[in-house]
């Protein structure tokens, strides 16, 4: 039996961890928070928060991480699906940025993350003849030695037909010659899902649906978080040393909480990508492109391509910001001038739009807004972290559980994050070598063994155990079928997903990778979750209704002209978690 069939899912792990966030673990979670004093809580299950949940957990602190929505529900589950350096920061003169980001890519390149994190080839188009080729050039280098280049080939310059060859679907006169450098992709919500899940691992209490709605005081010291179950209502305080504001966008509304004013504010700038057919761009490689005020990604995503983005302000509904029919035809505008067969909105087969969470105050554009940290201390007992890039969260992360130890009474350990894999690394190299062996076990296909590895890595054995009682879970979603039914069984059981748009759109990302964005496949994944999840058949029916709305507010809202009638449509769409609330501060 190949060794990824061993592996047998259990319930707990090394430090009293969790392995499963499962429906148990979360009842389980529920009575701990308002049982047990922690040395850290840490608020927000997006990259930042799930990191320095880990670094705390990793460090032998007792720690508590709590999310009112899903992991990675906000920003971290939509960005240009690149663990990259930054190579556009050089021309801004942020060189300590890039050589972080850098170090941070090669780690999860390497070592901590290498079944999420995979290396990808890009043309960077050079369209004058004269002064670009060693200018960029320049930056491509300074890109590569300061650490770009170790893992991956350094650059190669490329005649036009040489270029031409790497992607045939440009247009011959869009260029006059090319650079080829590589960077990474990730899968941002997967891998935000991952190292929550590693934190659990290592002994955090970790719990989702879980919105804290008042900080806890004695005098001016913050001990703790009131929190709201965002399923049903109930509500319970925890204890904690120190509080880690770890929230992105919604730095400022935790902040309010403490009536105190913040060291800084944060600065929402919208960013939007489409999804089309890899049929519709003919590249080998992904592509670059500059743009009057940035850069275009055009990355290979799976059958798919994403192209963004855009960078403009945001002061609207914060947890579901909406592309704009605007938003579309800008990226469209700016990538149809270099391809030779234009894209036109019936080529896209989804949209979506994320905040970044910008430290405010640099400048009056967003797009020139430093994507530095900063980690301050607003009231004893409250640390907030915001600003950065999804790269560099290990390093944000340890900055902020260093800023919290001043909080903590016994002695805290140094951050060991970095020697630290993540769940589903160790191993996964091996195991891409069995794929043949696996998947004869399996009965699968060798393709669906490496989708597999490529999303769980060494984990493998535990999605596919799931299937030995129910050999079906081991078909196609039939409108999805790129994923397999155990998938959905296996977010549920075991990767904490609660509700419908959790799997199909973070867990799974059929929500932008199927014209139907998940609506088609809805019913039957519910009710493959249905028995895990408790749901009964009415269960079942409102999700199902509160999917497809989600959905048809969405496409709706991206045939608007501006950002206020786009929100309104989508604003009004029913919330998943029907108990959700705005905080209140205490009183």
């Amino acid at each position: 039996m190949p060794a990824a069939a061993a592996s047998e899912p259990t319930g707990n792990a090394p430090g009293n961890g969790q392995t499963f966030l499962s429906p148990d673990q979360r009842r389980d979670a529920w009575q701990r928070l308002g049982n047990e004093q922690f040395d850290v809580i840490v608020i927000g299950g997006g990259i930042v928060g799930a990191g320095a949940a880990l670094d705390a957990a990793t460090r032998g602190l007792k720690v508590a991480l709590v999310e009112a929505r899903d992991f990675a529900s906000g920003t971290s589950s939509r960005s240009s699906k690149m663990f990259h350096g930054g190579l556009r920061y050089l021309e801004q003169l942020e060189f300590g940025l890039v050589r972080e980001a850098l170090h941070e890519r090669e780690l999860s390149l390497t070592t901590l993350a290498p079944h999420l994190v995979k290396p990808l080839p890009f043309l960077f188009p050079l369209t004058n003849r004269w002064w670009e080729r060693p200018y960029i050039a320049a930056g491509i280098f300074l890109y590569d030695q300061l650490g770009g280049a170790k893992s991956v080939p350094a650059q190669k310059h490329l005649t036009r037909s040489g270029a031409l060859r790497l992607s045939p679907g440009l247009k011959r006169s869009s260029l006059v010659g090319g650079i080829r450098y590589y960077d990474t992709v990730v899968d941002d919500a997967r891998h935000t899902m991952t190292v929550a899940r590693t934190a659990a691992h290592y002994g955090a209490v970790v719990r989702t649906s879980t919105q804290v709605v008042a900080l806890l005081r004695e005098g001016d010291r913050v001990t703790g978080v009131r929190v709201r179950d965002s399923e049903d209502g109930e509500v319970t305080e925890v204890s904690g040393h120190v509080v880690v504001n770890a929230t992105g966008v919604w730095t400022d509304e935790i902040q309010a909480l403490s009536k105190q004013r913040g060291r800084f504010r944060v600065r929402a700038s919208k960013g939007v990508h489409i999804v089309v057919p890899r049929d519709r761009v003919v590249s080998e490689v992904a592509i670059i492109l500059r743009t009057e005020k940035s850069v275009l990604f055009v990355i290979p995503w799976g059958t798919h391509w994403i192209i963004g983005t855009t960078d403009t302000d945001w002061n609207l509904d914060l947890a579901h910001p909406a592309a704009t029919k605007a938003d579309i035809d800008y990226i469209l505008g700016h990538v149809n001038k270099v391809l030779a067969t234009p894209l036109t909105h019936d080529d896209i087969d989804g949209v979506y739009a994320g905040l970044r969470p910008l430290l405010a105050g640099e400048s009056e554009e967003t797009s020139k807004l430093s994507r530095e940290h900063a980690v301050a201390v607003p009231s004893p007992g409250l640390v907030a972290i915001a600003g950065g890039k999804y790269t560099t969260y290990r390093v944000m992360a340890e900055d902020a559980i260093d800023a919290a130890a001043e909080f903590i009474p016994t002695r805290v350990a140094p951050s060991i994050t970095e020697k630290v894999p993540l769940m589903g690394a160790d191993g996964y190299f091996a195991l891409v070598n069995q794929t043949g062996s696996v998947g004869s076990h399996y009965g699968l296909h060798p393709y669906r063994v490496r989708h597999l590895l490529d999303r769980y890595g060494s984990l493998i054995g535990e999605v596919l155990k799931l299937a030995d009682d129910k050999p079906e879970l081991l078909g196609p979603i039939t409108d999805a079928p790129v994923y397999l039914k155990v998938e959905a069984a296996y977010a549920a059981a075991a990767e904490g997903a609660l509700h419908l748009e959790d799997i199909l759109a973070r867990r799974m990302r059929i929500s932008i990778e199927y014209p139907h964005r998940g609506v088609d496949c809805a019913r039957e994944v519910a009710e493959v979750v249905a028995p895990i999840l408790g749901w009964s058949a009415e269960d079942v029916d409102r999700e199902v209704k509160t999917y497809q709305a989600r959905v048809e507010a969405e496409v709706r809202s991206q045939t608007q002209p501006d950002d206020a009638s786009a929100d309104a449509l989508r604003a009004a769409a029913p919330e998943a978690r029907a108990e959700i609330l705005e905080p209140v501060p205490l009183t």
